[in-house]
């Protein structure tokens, strides 16, 4: 400013320029202000997700595990258990201090009239107050003397992690979750470790306005269930033998082989998943392929049959498992026949339909008679003769039904026949799958490891797929073509995709073994929800 004497005018615009520069001061802290209020919120709706993923997802799994198979997995739920109630603690402790300090800095989340939510420049006083907080944290206003609400913060925090430590640190597993906790949940800095030579409370609370010091709580009780969530993913990895990958799936139906008419009885249906490794191992099977049990069952004799074994697999402690099986069938004079009115029986050896164009297999017999000497013929379709007695493979072609004609003698030497009509089916449409499912859930990291497949689910002959190109459309980008079956060609596209995002899996183009020369129909696609 001018020295020596100053007109009015020029004293007027000095004045001005100092309310200029109050302004433009006062604005700068008022954004600092919202910066600190909206980070702390996004701090806040973050430990809300991970608090329902604990609840919802790993402690069920965990509770589940530790009904399902005690010997492993009871130990660690109850350890779990103890830690959750003393993190609660924390996090309800560090929220009490927070409603403390707002209700001393007289801050309100609402309008009392109207009950809106207030802007940050409403509450822009009270976030900028260090009064309430410096009164909380330390005694008399000394910042060398920590207050009592400080010191019970302190203990809950060091109960967190001197348990952690207590509990898993001699477990080579779990090291992870106890460093983490030592150096994340802690209220006073190693020997010499301080960046500053002040104390952890000075550097955190001492001459901090409230907004400061509700974020750095706020990172507290982040902090603390993050340390849960690694302790449920930990607890839950730690059992989990890396030898045994259980990586196939297979549909599976239990039901009685044979119902009496008039009674009630129930299919059991469940998707079964099984692995080829050397640490199982099956009794009571003729042989053992690629993780399944094989058994010729026994037809020689009427009645009912039983078979049983044991499945034994051995875990990653080296204890052996063991999982008995039994199963009951009744071996029934023929076939599940239709019965005709001349003595003969048809049945479809594999279904009560046919499909066209494929080999479908069919048995014919006459009681008591030599079915070598039986013959068939088909309208609307090819009949080739297999092998065995009364065996033949109908190959239907057009029209949506193929009559069979039976002919043969019977014991008494009269020549008998039958028309048995069969409806026609086309091939179904296949279906695209990742790990056994058309829809799927699994976060984004694993998504290039996954393996593209099309199947027939439920179809009753041998037929394969080679998957030989997809399209992957990710959010907000135009579909592109992926050689191959594998999504690993494709982990740099992968690479920024976030939880909710969708991947579409579509114009899957592969070869088919089994169908003859039919025309293959568009494989349906597949989902990936990334979590």
């Amino acid at each position: 400013m001018a020295k020596g004497k100053q007109t009015p005018r020029q004293k007027m615009i000095n004045l001005m320029y100092l309310v200029f520069i109050a302004m433009m001061a006062l604005n700068i802290d008022a954004e600092i202000i919202r910066s600190y209020y909206d980070s702390t919120k996004a701090l806040n709706e973050t430990r809300t997700l991970t608090e329902r993923k604990n609840e919802k997802i790993f402690e069920k799994t965990l509770e589940a595990k530790a009904q399902q198979v005690p010997d492993t997995y009871a130990t660690p739920w109850e350890q779990y258990k103890v830690l959750k109630i003393k993190v609660d603690a924390l996090v309800k402790s560090a929220q009490d201090v927070k409603t403390t300090l707002k209700t001393k800095s007289d801050f309100h989340d609402k309008d009392a009239k109207t009950g809106k939510d207030l802007d940050v420049s409403e509450n822009f006083a009270a976030l900028n107050n260090n009064e309430a907080t410096m009164d909380y944290f330390f005694k008399d206003g000394d910042e060398n003397t920590p207050s009592k609400g400080a010191l019970d913060l302190k203990a809950k925090m060091d109960d967190v992690r001197k348990y952690i430590v207590a509990t898993f640190g001699n477990n080579p597993q779990l090291q992870d979750l106890v460093a983490r906790a030592n150096k994340s949940i802690i209220a006073e800095y190693p020997q010499g470790q301080s960046p500053n030579g002040k104390t952890w409370f000075q550097n955190k609370f001492y001459h901090q306005p409230l907004i400061a010091a509700m974020s750095n709580l706020e990172i507290i009780q982040n902090d603390a269930r993050n340390v849960q969530s690694d302790a449920l993913a930990l607890l839950l990895q730690e059992k989990v033998d890396a030898s045994i990958k259980f990586n196939s799936y297979e549909a599976i139906v239990s039901a009685p082989t044979d119902i009496q008419s008039g009674k009630k009885a129930e299919a059991i249906v469940m998707l079964g998943t099984y692995s080829n490794s050397s640490k199982i191992n099956i009794s009571g099977v003729s042989r053992q392929e690629n993780g399944k049990g094989y058994l010729p069952l026994n037809t020689g004799g009427l009645g009912e049959h039983k078979i049983g074994g044991v499945i034994t697999l051995t875990d990653a402690s080296g204890k052996a498992q063991t999982f008995p099986f039994t199963h009951t069938y009744n071996v029934i004079a023929g076939p599940q026949e239709v019965k005709l009115e001349k003595g003969l029986l048809l049945s479809a050896d594999k279904m009560n339909v046919m499909y066209r164009g494929l080999e479908n297999p069919v048995s014919g017999s006459i009681l008591g008679a030599d079915n070598a000497k039986l013959s068939l013929s088909a309208s609307g379709g090819a009949v080739v003769k297999s092998t065995g007695s009364g065996k033949w493979n109908v190959i239907p072609q057009s029209g949506n039904v193929v009559q069979l004609t039976l002919s043969g003698r019977e014991p008494s030497g009269r020549t008998v026949s039958q028309v048995f009509e069969y409806r026609i089916k086309g091939i179904p449409r296949p279906q695209g799958q990742i790990r056994g499912k058309a829809v799927n859930f699994m976060p984004a990291t694993s998504i290039p490891n996954q393996i593209v497949v099309a199947t027939l689910p439920d179809f009753d002959f041998p037929v394969s797929f080679t998957v030989n190109s997809f399209i992957l459309k990710l959010p907000g980008r135009a579909g592109s073509m992926i050689q191959g079956s594998s999504l690993s060609a494709a982990e740099g596209l992968l690479r920024n995709l976030r939880p909710g995002d969708v991947v579409q899996i579509y114009d899957i183009q592969a070869t088919a073994t089994g169908l003859g020369n039919q025309r293959l129909k568009e494989i349906s696609p597949v989902t990936i929800n990334v979590q």
